[in-house]
């Protein structure tokens, strides 16, 4: 897993803001039932933020970053991945999301995707963006392939190219992604190397995909957390370039 369960996101929280929050049950076309957690901005800009997690799923962490989103405007909802194999009902501390993580697919995935953007365009949102983190992060890049009609797709140190077991990774489908990238990724990532980022890089200009890829130096996988107080900084830059990118390309939503 990326985060410790004990992790909350770097972003301080605005005090005071006009949030209500939501657990919902999605319904994606094939069917699926699956647990999601919705942030609502009182005040919407009309962006919305998919939010998907690392291998374990939805949990506080990430239920806490959709909220840090709707404090700025910015409605969000973060998904769990095992609604095929576990249900549709939030899971405690204990879960071993093991057996259930290596039975996910891409194109389950982006099932789950679709049924969250298209519950936040129900919602008022014009522009909807994807942001994730590890497995997420690939995933994230991935919905930018997916026929959702993205803004942009974000991804926290996620891994660009095949997956263990050979699936192509964006890098391989870098010329169905439609939408523009911002990569985050950690210089000293020991599952990420330096020339998977230079590849990803790479397949983006080749692929004329308007991208930014930023590199960390020093920063491990995992670095955008607040126990990480030595990588701070890393975070504060992450997360003033993931509020750009969002507006930057929400249309004037």
């Amino acid at each position: 897993m990326c985060f410790e369960p004990d992790s909350t996101p770097p972003i301080p929280a605005i005090r005071g803001a006009a949030v209500s929050q939501d657990d919902l049950v999605l319904e994606a076309r094939d069917g699926n039932r699956f647990a999601a957690f919705a942030a609502w901005p009182d005040e919407s800009a009309g962006i919305g933020v998919v939010i998907l997690p690392d291998v374990r799923g939805l949990y506080v962490f990430y239920e806490e970053l959709a909220l840090r989103f709707a404090e700025r405007g910015i409605a969000a909802i973060a998904f769990d991945y095992f609604g095929r194999t576990a249900g549709a009902t939030k899971r405690g501390e204990d879960f071993d999301h093991t057996e259930h993580f290596v039975q996910t697919t891409q194109a389950g995935v982006q099932a789950d995707v679709g049924a969250a953007v298209e519950h936040l365009r129900e919602r008022g949102a014009r522009a909807v963006f994807t942001v994730g983190f590890c497995f997420g992060g690939r995933n994230s890049w991935l919905a930018a392939a997916g026929g959702h009609g993205l803004a942009g797709a974000v991804g926290f140190y996620g891994r660009p190219g095949e997956d263990r077991e050979g699936n192509p990774g964006p890098i391989q489908r870098a010329r169905e992604l439609d939408a523009p990238i911002l990569a985050l990724q950690g210089g000293a990532d020991q599952n990420i190397s330096a020339e998977d980022n230079a590849a990803f890089e790479q397949a983006l200009d080749e692929a004329g995909v308007e991208h930014e890829l930023v590199v960390y130096d020093g920063a491990p996988h995992s670095f955008f957390d607040r126990k990480q107080e030595q990588f701070a900084a890393a975070s504060e830059d992450a997360w003033r370039r993931v509020l750009d990118f969002i507006d930057q390309r929400a249309g004037g939503s």
